[in-house]
């Protein structure tokens, strides 16, 4: 099993320390300090040092450790700093040509009731994935006269992975059930230099991936990135332990049966890299040509490793 971190070019984000439940971060200009139950150790810093370091503190609410409220709470700031701001991730230049990346991705950030920022920077090894194969696609497909290779985005939050797929030219459809978290990721596109080249869809994961099946749609790429617990737009309950199995069954229905990739991102505590593994080698009944899975963490300046979620990658 792999551990990947996110390479010191990642200029716009560092843990600075974790321990004792949370964990000290650096997002651009600002130092933030959030809970992180994953982090079982005692700090390398004094309490002191973390409280002259934090421009703002989460501090968690009544429902913080509950299913679907787990995450709840309030931001108290501790020093001048702005509700939204903004950083870039640029990507890793080619190992073999060592040309620049055309990956650039520009995201807006802001304080929200659920301690999150509006990205999961350890996100960035799956993004360099997204870009790298889509763009393998692409060149396959220009070089036989076909279109853009066309990704969809599952659960797809602000849009990181979307951004990732489409600066690799991708035709791009990115479907959250939150209207407000899919403006936001609209917002993202044009900061990362695109008018166009995404599709928007407000809808239950599940539901649209059901139908594109029974349709007989097909996708180069496919990324999911699934709660342990939401509601679609019209009320519809996800739970991970119930409907994931499912939910692959489709996606290996709709995903391409040659020159496509799939990326399973899973957070829910108790589930290891094995798991899911297993979980889509059967959901996709052997039908793919390479799977690899992991651990994304990130190291502090001290040297602790925080692992924080497991990926599956699939090849056809």
């Amino acid at each position: 099993m792999a551990v990947e971190f996110p390479a010191d070019y990642f200029k716009d984000y560092q843990l600075l320390d974790s321990g004792s439940g949370e964990k000290l971060e650096r997002f651009g200009k600002y130092i933030l300090r959030r809970p992180e139950p994953k982090a079982l150790w005692t700090p390398s810093m004094t309490e002191n040092e973390w409280k002259k370091a934090a421009n703002v503190v989460f501090r968690p609410g009544s429902g913080f450790g509950k299913a679907g409220k787990e995450d709840s709470g309030t931001w108290e700031k501790t020093g001048r700093m702005e509700d939204q701001w903004s950083i870039s991730y640029n990507g890793a230049e080619d190992p073999e040509t060592h040309a620049a990346s055309d990956l650039h991705i520009g995201l807006r950030l802001g304080l929200t009731s659920f301690k999150h920022v509006g990205v999961f920077p350890e996100q960035a090894p799956n993004w360099e994935f997204i870009y790298r194969e889509t763009s393998r696609i692409a060149r396959i497909h220009k070089a036989n006269g076909l279109p853009a290779p066309r990704v969809l985005n599952l659960f797809a939050y602000t849009g990181a992975a979307s951004l990732a797929a489409r600066c690799a030219g991708a035709e791009v459809t990115h479907l959250d059930s939150v209207r407000q978290v899919v403006n936001w990721a609209r917002e993202n596109m044009e900061r990362s230099g695109f008018q166009d080249g995404i599709r928007w869809v407000v809808e239950d994961a599940l539901k649209f991936a059901t139908r594109e099946a029974r349709r007989g749609n097909r996708y180069d790429g496919i990324i999911l990135d699934p709660p342990a617990y939401g509601h679609g737009p019209d009320g519809e309950k996800w739970k991970l332990d119930q409907l994931l199995f499912g939910l692959l069954q489709n996606v290996a229905a709709i995903l391409g049966e040659r020159d496509s990739f799939m990326v399973l991102n899973l957070y829910s505590n108790g589930y290891s890299a094995a798991l899911g593994e297993t979980v889509t080698r059967e959901a996709f009944k052997g039908n793919f040509k390479e799977m690899t899975s992991g651990e994304l963490a990130f190291r502090d300046s001290f040297g602790k490793v925080l692992p924080l979620s497991i990926y599956v990658r699939l090849k056809r």
